[in-house]
C-alpha cells in the first residue's frame, strides 16, 4: 500500500481521478452558476464581435480583410453545397477551371454545412459574426464544464480558467479573420475523452464517444487537433512517468480504447483524408516551407496582445513577424510562474502544467531564437526538423505555443481552486479503483488547515489573479468599412451574360493580394456564379502548395497595373494573350466595379479587349463572340 501525500489539495485528487477512473456522476439540472457562466462567455463573445454589428453588411477585419472574406465565402461554399446537393470536398465555383480542394484548405465543413440554412436565410455576413461570437463563448463554455466537472470544485475557478481557455490573447487574436481558430469547443472535450481511455470497462464507449469526436473535429480544424495530440502525448507521457504501476495498470483498457477511438475516426474520415492528399487541386506541403521560420519572439511571452484593453499596436511592431499566440504580459507570466512554484509540491495536476508549459514553449522558439523583434544566431528546436516532415510540414512553430496558453488556463483555474478551498472537504477517491491500485494523490487527503498565519493568501492571491487578467480583457475586434458589390451584382443583372459552363471574370481578379471586393462578388450572391482565381491554397507545377492560383498573362498584367497606378505599353501579343486567357477561364463576360483604379484598370481592359458597355453600375466586356 503506497503513502499517501497528505498535502495533496483537491485540485490533485481531481486531476488524478480524470487520468485514472473517474467516479460516475448523477445527472442534475445545471447549476444557476453554469447558467450565469455561459452568460457571460455569451455576452463577451458579443462584445468581441462589436465593431462588425454596428454595420455587419459592410465590415469586414481590419487586420485580416482578406482572411475574413474567405471564411463569408465558406459559409457561402456550405450553404451552395447543401442546396445544390453537391460534394462539399471539391468546389469549381472558385478557380474556376480548375477548381479548389476544400479539404487541402481550412475549408470548416463541420460548421459550415450544419449551419447551412441558417446562411440561407441570414446571409454569410452575419453568419461570419454570429458564429465568431459563438465559437468564442462555446470554447469557453465546454472548457468551463471540463474544469468544473472534472479538475476544480469552485465554480468560480471553473469560470475563470473557462474564459482564458476561450478569450485568450492568442485565441483572440486569430479571431481576426481567422474562425477556424477560436473554433476550440470540441477539445476540452477530446482531452477528457483521452484522459478517461483507462477507465476498466469502458473501453469500449469510450473509445467510441473518442473516435466521434476526433472525427468531426477533423471537419474543424486539422491544426488545432495536432495540436491537442501532440499534448495529450505529453501529458500521457508525464502521467506514465510519474505514475507508472498505474499507468501500467490500465495501460489495457487505454491501448484498447485508444485503438476503437483511432478506428472509428479513420473509417469516418477515410475518403475525406484520401481526398485531401489524393483529390483534385491536392498538393504536398507547402512550397519553401513557408511557414517553419514563424518561431514565437521570447519578448511576446510578457507583451501585451494588441486587442486587449493593455495592448499597444504600435508594439506588435517591434516584435518582428509573429502571431500573438501568447502575448501574456508580465504580470500574468510572474504570477503564473509563482502558482506553479506554490502548486507543483503538492498538486498532481500542476506537476502536468509545468511539463506541457517548459515543453511547448521551447517548441514554439522557432528554428532561429527570436527577441524583441531581434533574430539571433542561437538555434532553436526547429533548426533541426526537416521542412518535408509529413503533417508538420505546414505547421507554424509559434502556434504550438497556443498549448502554453491552454495549459496557463487551466493553471488559473487550479490556483483559484486552491485559494477558494482551503478548509473545505477534499474530493472523494473514485470508488472504482480498488484499494490496492490507488496510488499517491487517490486517497483523501488531509486538508490543510488555514491558520491565522496564512489566512491572508486568500485575498492576496485574490487580488494578484485579478491584477494579472485584467490588462487581458479583450477590446472589440477592429473593423473597416468595405463597399458593398456593385448593384449590377447583387440584383442579378449579370445572369443574361453568364450561361451554364461559363464565368464572370471580375477586374480586378480574385488573389491571395489583390481583389477582396471581387471575392466578396461571389460570397454575397451564393456562389451564383464561377469566377477564376481566389484566395485558397493549391498545387503549383510541381505539385507543391501555393497560395492563390498561378497567375496567367492577364492577371499578372491586371496587378501590375493597379501596382503601377498606369498602363503599361501594350502588344498584339498581350491582346492575344488576354484572348486566350479568357478562353482557359472559360470567360463570357469580364466586369469591372467601383473602386480606387477604377480609371486606370478601364483604361488597361480597353486597350486588351476593346470599349466597354456601362450596365448599371458596372463596366462590362462581353467576350462571347471573341470566344468559341
Amino acid at each position: 500500500m503506497p503513502v499517501v501525500d497528505p498535502s495533496l489539495n483537491s485540485a490533485s485528487v481531481a486531476a488524478e481521478s480524470v487520468v485514472a477512473d473517474p467516479p460516475r456522476r448523477p445527472r442534475r439540472r445545471p447549476a444557476r452558476a453554469d447558467v450565469l457562466a455561459i452568460g457571460a462567455y455569451a455576452l463577451l463573445g458579443v462584445f468581441v464581435c462589436l465593431n462588425y454589428w454596428g454595420d455587419v453588411q459592410h465590415r469586414v477585419s481590419s487586420h485580416l480583410p482578406t482572411d475574413h472574406s474567405w471564411f463569408e465565402w465558406l459559409f457561402a461554399h456550405g450553404a451552395y453545397s447543401v442546396r445544390h446537393l453537391e460534394n462539399p470536398l471539391f468546389t469549381a465555383r472558385q478557380n474556376a477551371p480548375d477548381g479548389v480542394n476544400m479539404m487541402a484548405n481550412t475549408s470548416l465543413l463541420g460548421v459550415t454545412l450544419p449551419l447551412a440554412p441558417l446562411t440561407l436565410l441570414l446571409g454569410p455576413q452575419v453568419m461570419y459574426a454570429l458564429y465568431l461570437g459563438g465559437a468564442l463563448a462555446a470554447t469557453a463554455g465546454t472548457s468551463y464544464w471540463m474544469l468544473s466537472r472534472h479538475l476544480v470544485r469552485s465554480r468560480g475557478a471553473a469560470f475563470v480558467g473557462g474564459a482564458f481557455l476561450g478569450f485568450a490573447p492568442g485565441i483572440v487574436h486569430h479571431a481576426n479573420g481567422q474562425p477556424n481558430f477560436v473554433s476550440n469547443f470540441l477539445l476540452p472535450l477530446i482531452v477528457v475523452r483521452v484522459l478517461r481511455l483507462g477507465e476498466p470497462g469502458r473501453w469500449w464507449r469510450n473509445g467510441i464517444a473518442l473516435g466521434v469526436l476526433v472525427a468531426y473535429q477533423i471537419f474543424i480544424n486539422e491544426e488545432m487537433l495536432l495540436l491537442t495530440a501532440l499534448a495529450c502525448l505529453v501529458v500521457v507521457a508525464a502521467y506514465a512517468a510519474q505514475r507508472p504501476r498505474a499507468a501500467w495498470a490500465r495501460a489495457g483498457a487505454f491501448l484498447a480504447a485508444g485503438g476503437v477511438g483511432a478506428g472509428l475516426a479513420l473509417l469516418l474520415t477515410a475518403y475525406p483524408i484520401w481526398f485531401q492528399f489524393n483529390g483534385p487541386q491536392s498538393y504536398r506541403g507547402l512550397q519553401g516551407g513557408v511557414f517553419h521560420g514563424w518561431g514565437e519572439d521570447l519578448a511576446a511571452f510578457v507583451t501585451f496582445a494588441r486587442d486587449t484593453v493593455a495592448g499597444d499596436e504600435a508594439v506588435e511592431k517591434t516584435i518582428g513577424l509573429t502571431e500573438q499566440n501568447t502575448w501574456f504580459g508580465w504580470p500574468l507570466v510572474l504570477v503564473a510562474l509563482v502558482a506553479l512554484v506554490l502548486l507543483v509540491r503538492r498538486s498532481f495536476a500542476a506537476r502536468i502544467l509545468a511539463v506541457l508549459v517548459v515543453v511547448f514553449t521551447v517548441a514554439a522558439i522557432g528554428p532561429k531564437v527570436r527577441f524583441d523583434g531581434v533574430e539571433t544566431a542561437i538555434d532553436g528546436p526547429w533548426a533541426y526538423v526537416p521542412d518535408d516532415l509529413p503533417l508538420v510540414e505546414m505547421m507554424m512553430p509559434t502556434r504550438l505555443s497556443l498549448v502554453v496558453a491552454a495549459a496557463v488556463g487551466v493553471l488559473l483555474a487550479l490556483a483559484w481552486d486552491a485559494l477558494a478551498g482551503r478548509g473545505r472537504p477534499p474530493v472523494p477517491a473514485p470508488r472504482s479503483v480498488p484499494a490496492a491500485e490507488r496510488t499517491e494523490g487517490t486517497a483523501e487527503p488531509a486538508p490543510p488547515a488555514a491558520g491565522p498565519r496564512r489566512r491572508w493568501l486568500r485575498p492576496v492571491g485574490y487580488g494578484a489573479l485579478t491584477l494579472a487578467l485584467l490588462p487581458l480583457v479583450p477590446r472589440p475586434l477592429p473593423a473597416q468599412q468595405i463597399d458593398p458589390p456593385p448593384h449590377f451584382i447583387t440584383a442579378g443583372g449579370w445572369r443574361p451574360y453568364v450561361p451554364a459552363g461559363r464565368t464572370l471574370v471580375p477586374v480586378p481578379i480574385p488573389s491571395n493580394v489583390h481583389g477582396l471586393p471581387t471575392l466578396r462578388w461571389s460570397a454575397l450572391t451564393g456562389q451564383a456564379f464561377p469566377i477564376p482565381g481566389g484566395y485558397f491554397i493549391g498545387p503549383n507545377e510541381q505539385g507543391e502548395g501555393v497560395f492563390g492560383a498561378p497567375n496567367r498573362p492577364t492577371s499578372t498584367l491586371i496587378y501590375a497595373t493597379m501596382d503601377a497606378g498606369r498602363v503599361p505599353p501594350l502588344t498584339a501579343e498581350n491582346r492575344r494573350q488576354a484572348v486566350e486567357d479568357l478562353r482557359f477561364w472559360k470567360a463570357s463576360v469580364v466586369v469591372l466595379g467601383a473602386g480606387p483604379r477604377e480609371a486606370v484598370l478601364r483604361e488597361l481592359m480597353t486597350a486588351l479587349l476593346g470599349p466597354p458597355q456601362r450596365v448599371d453600375d458596372v463596366w462590362l466586356w462581353d467576350v462571347r463572340p471573341l470566344l468559341p
